[in-house]
């Protein structure tokens, strides 16, 4: 049998509950049920497990089988002789097509307490985002789609951050990068970080603390203003032409800025602020954490976190802040944590289980969730805390840990 082609998705709930209550053939009700038990789908002997997969894929907006996986299902009972003839497949009424959804990642469940639990959480996810604003469905959107492109493993994601004279932000004094992208399935990571010679005498110290000496991850490199825009385009471009690009940034606005300027004048064409709705080929695109990180959160208005506030909720520390190196790898290893762990929602039941409401999507966060030294009524604003380990990043010694960057 040829690989059948995804035309649309059914929810769980109709699969589980209703397919079987359609069919002609009172014998055939029996393997179907049997087939799509929650013990039978995580068994790693069950026909819809993929090659090299820990699980049942299935596939989260609700908690869907695809079209491909139901004809599957009723060709190999009726290829097994289990059925004497192939079943039909399920009401047309029951089909999710791909138009109508905005976002569908997958998900694997390696076995049958993941897979009820997971249904759960998502019915309870619905119960509170029913009438949530706009702006977070957005949110949750962008993340689950990110999650997707990164578990597909497209493209290169490059960090990318810009630091400026605290006196004159048109004055640019260095760039740090930090990229993942990968070869034949295998990770190949590069960063590092500029320094202008010509404005070294720029630095920060009144209202923001620089680190400009203080690039933790390998030696800086001082070069000159001409060199310095030359080795940007030459990142880009040569990234541009292996696939799309992402470019990731906690808060984009003023680093795009930098990148349009005319010291840096970046082979920007065709720069989209909007991810597509399927992995793409090419192009280039903006990622931004400090949205995810929102989405994550459950926040629905206009504020977002700072990159050292979201490093301890997320279970990390930042050191050395505001030098251009650090803030990009913090930033990309923060991004590999949430998009690279499970569907937004268990991650909130994962990452902060004693913290969500039952009646809002928000999650409510007590200054003690940032150290265990704190009482309620401390202020966390002034408080230089390390918190516990994120449960989605395992980092080697060498890498201290270090998640996040700068505010």
């Amino acid at each position: 049998m040829p690989p059948p082609v995804v035309l649309g998705y059914y929810r769980f709930t109709d699969i589980f509950f209703e397919w079987h209550k359609a069919l002609p053939e009172i014998e055939d009700v029996s393997p179907l049920k049997a087939m799509i038990a929650y013990d039978a789908l995580v068994h790693p002997e069950h026909p819809l497990r993929k090659h090299r997969t820990d699980g049942i894929e299935l596939f989260v907006a609700r908690l869907l089988f695809s079209s491909a996986q139901v004809e599957y299902i009723r060709y190999w009972l009726h290829a097994v002789g289990l059925t004497k003839k192939l079943i039909p497949i399920p009401s047309s009424e029951y089909m999710i097509k791909l138009s109508d959804l905005r976002s569908c990642s997958p998900a694997v469940y390696s076995n049958a307490a993941a897979f009820k639990k997971a249904f759960k959480q998502l019915d309870k996810a619905n119960k509170r985002l029913k009438g949530s604003q706009p702006r977070l469905t957005a949110r949750r959107l962008g993340f689950e789609r990110i999650r997707a492109f990164w578990g597909e493993k497209s493209g290169t994601w490059l960090a990318i951050d810009f630091e400026a004279w605290e006196m004159d932000h048109s004055m640019i004094t260095e760039f740090g990068w930090s990229l993942l992208r990968w070869e034949d399935g295998k990770e190949v990571r590069d960063r590092g970080h500029l320094i202008i010679q010509e404005r070294r005498q720029y630095y920060n110290h009144n209202y923001i603390q620089g680190n400009r000496d203080r690039y933790n991850f390998g030696d800086s490199e001082n070069v000159d203003k001409r060199t310095f825009r030359e080795r940007i385009h030459k990142l880009m471009t040569d990234h541009l032409t292996k696939g799309p690009l992402y470019l990731v940034f906690h808060d984009p606005s003023q680093d795009v800025k930098y990148l349009h300027s005319k010291d840096i004048d970046a082979p920007l064409s065709g720069l989209s602020f909007v991810l597509p709705e399927t992995t793409p080929k090419e192009g280039l695109y903006v990622v931004d954490t400090a949205e995810m990180f929102a989405g994550l959160e459950g926040e629905s208005g206009g504020n977002t976190r700072g990159l050292e506030r979201m490093a301890r909720l997320l279970g990390s520390y930042v050191e050395n802040e505001h030098n251009a190196g650090n803030d990009a790898h913090y930033t990309l290893e923060a991004l590999e944590s949430m998009a690279s762990g499970d569907p937004i929602d268990a991650q909130r039941e994962k990452r902060w289980p004693e913290r969500l409401s039952a009646t809002q999507p928000k999650v409510v966060f007590k200054p003690t969730d940032e150290d265990s030294d704190l009482t309620d009524g401390d202020d966390v604003n002034a408080i230089d805390v390390r918190p516990t380990d994120d449960p989605y990043m395992q980092l080697d010694d060498d890498d201290d840990a270090n998640l996040w960057g700068k505010f």
